[in-house]
Formats: C-alpha cells, sequence, structure tokens
C-alpha cells in the first residue's frame, strides 16, 4: 500500500483567461489517460477551451456551474457528474469553491445507470 496526497495545488490554471483554479496530477495511464484533481476557489472559473479528448467531470466537494458549447450554466453539486466529448467547447466555475476529478481519455466510457 501506499499513501499519497491528491489535494495539493500542483499547477495553477492561467490559459483560457482562468480565475482562481489549479490542477494536480493523479495519475496517468497507455494513451492520453489521466487523471487530474481540479479545484476551483470561490469566484474562480475555468474559462471556455475545447476537450482534447473525451473528459469525465465528476463532482467531488463544494458545489458550482458548468457549461457547454450554448454557454449556459447548469448549477452542480458534490456526486454529479459531467461528460464532454472530444473537441466540445466548455467551462466550469464555483462562487464557492468546488473540487472535481476529471478523467480524460480516447477509451473512457461512462457507465449507464441500471
Amino acid at each position: 500500500m501506499q499513501l499519497f496526497q491528491f489535494d495539493r495545488a500542483e499547477n495553477l490554471i492561467d490559459r483560457f483567461g482562468s480565475i482562481g483554479a489549479t490542477a494536480t496530477r493523479v495519475a496517468k495511464g497507455e494513451g492520453r489517460l489521466q487523471l487530474t484533481c481540479l479545484t476551483i476557489a470561490a469566484g474562480g472559473t475555468i474559462g471556455e477551451h475545447p476537450a482534447p479528448v473525451r473528459q469525465i467531470f465528476l463532482v467531488i466537494a463544494g458545489e458550482g456551474w458548468v457549461a457547454g458549447p450554448d454557454g449556459e450554466r447548469v448549477p452542480v453539486a458534490a456526486g454529479t457528474g459531467v461528460e464532454w466529448e472530444p473537441g466540445e467547447e466548455h467551462t466550469s466555475g464555483s462562487e464557492t469553491g468546488m473540487t472535481a476529478l476529471a478523467l480524460e481519455g480516447t477509451s473512457v466510457e461512462v457507465f449507464t445507470a441500471e
């Protein structure tokens, strides 16, 4: 067993006009598969950008909003997941603070509820 921290602020996200957001690399796999912990501070945003590959955004703490190509903000909170397709423009933010795990990869597939 090996314990590790993934709640450290590793990289400030400053591209695409982002404000108050950090990314910490957690794990990677074959191809473009990677898991990143994203922290958005109160009043922060990750600016609009295209998903490089399929992206799964899993809110694990706090609440905020996400928007797709139409720019309409949709509320999200801990326990909510969002899937963006490759090339899909999207953005996210929070008025009170939010933490999410982002799983990205060409072979990522979401299980449907049974």
